[in-house]
């Protein structure tokens, strides 16, 4: 009997013992379920919409400086293939170029300098590199001497070209960039403007309107090409090249390309492009342009 209730005593202990273990662990295990959970997988690598606006803006100017270097080397060759006798329609074409391509330069160079950080430090670096290199090229640009490009303006076009040719890309560029950077690489995917063969919307810039559809036959000019009619101030006629009209005294050099509309009169020159331009003489005499495509231009002269 005794030894009975011994073992009872032990097995009754040795419950309790196990009982009182089993309560501890119960309390680490909610204690542990309270805790703050651990992160089960990396932070996601979506871009945030400003980043992917950041980043089509970056690629918009690229396109943009694309643009500018194949359309300058076009023109150069254009103006160096010119074989008007006189030489006034290469000039034309040179002073043409001249007066807008310092433009264009300047506004991919404000584009970049509106540009704020995107966050990515490469990224920005790259920015910071290609806006110092365009706006370097564009203050030589504005420096040059407007009457010194119209002296020497056939000559003054290879070394404006040249200027431009040298806007390339700073290495690496986006698209490296991007290989190396998920989040950048996200981004540039989303930018409509990163796109293989995207092209801006038409507009030359912000506020500018389209230009004027030169696709359509012109239309009938009353004097045809009998600039004789021009003698006394008003006529309306065609120039589908060059010409040579004196209208109320004033003599006039016409000559028409298939971008633009070129008046030469005494010293004067005064270069016009598409349907609605007006250029006036010393006389009060003035010429219209009518209707400009790539088969002539017909051009209205009136007197006051």
């Amino acid at each position: 009997m005794g030894r009975s209730r011994g073992v009872a005593v032990m097995v009754a202990g040795l419950v309790l013992a196990v009982g009182g273990c089993g309560e501890g662990g119960t309390d680490e295990k909610a204690a542990e379920s309270s805790a703050e959970p651990k992160p089960t997988r990396p932070p996601s690598s979506s871009p945030s919409s400003e980043l992917v606006e950041w980043v089509g803006d970056m690629c918009e100017s690229t396109v943009a400086l694309q643009n500018l270097r194949k359309e300058s080397a076009a023109d150069l060759k254009e103006i160096r293939d010119s074989d008007d006798e006189t030489g006034m329609l290469a000039h034309a074409r040179a002073l043409g170029y001249l007066s807008t391509t310092p433009a264009d330069v300047e506004t991919v160079a404000g584009d970049l300098e509106a540009l704020g950080p995107s966050g990515v430090p490469a990224a920005d670096r790259l920015r910071d590199a290609l806006r110092k290199k365009v706006r370097s090229v564009a203050n030589e640009l504005d420096a040059q001497s407007p009457a010194v490009g119209l002296e020497y303006a056939e000559s003054t076009v290879a070394d404006v070209d040249k200027r431009v040719q040298s806007l390339t890309q700073p290495r690496p560029d986006l698209p490296a960039l991007a290989k190396k950077t998920p989040r950048l690489a996200a981004a540039y995917e989303q930018a409509e403007q990163c796109a293989p063969g995207w092209k801006p919307d038409g507009s030359s810039g912000e506020g500018d309107s389209p230009a004027p559809d030169a696709t359509g036959p012109l239309p009938k000019a009353a004097d045809g090409k009998n600039y004789r009619a021009c003698s006394d101030g008003a006529c309306e006629v065609l120039v589908t090249s060059t010409a040579d009209i004196t209208a109320k005294g004033t003599k006039v050099h016409v000559i028409v390309a298939d971008d633009s509309v070129t008046f030469q009169s005494g010293g004067a020159l005064m270069q016009l492009g598409g349907g609605g331009g007006e250029a006036g003489f010393g006389n009060g005499l003035k010429a219209n342009v009518v209707a400009h495509n790539k088969d002539g231009a017909v051009l209205r002269f009136s007197r006051p």
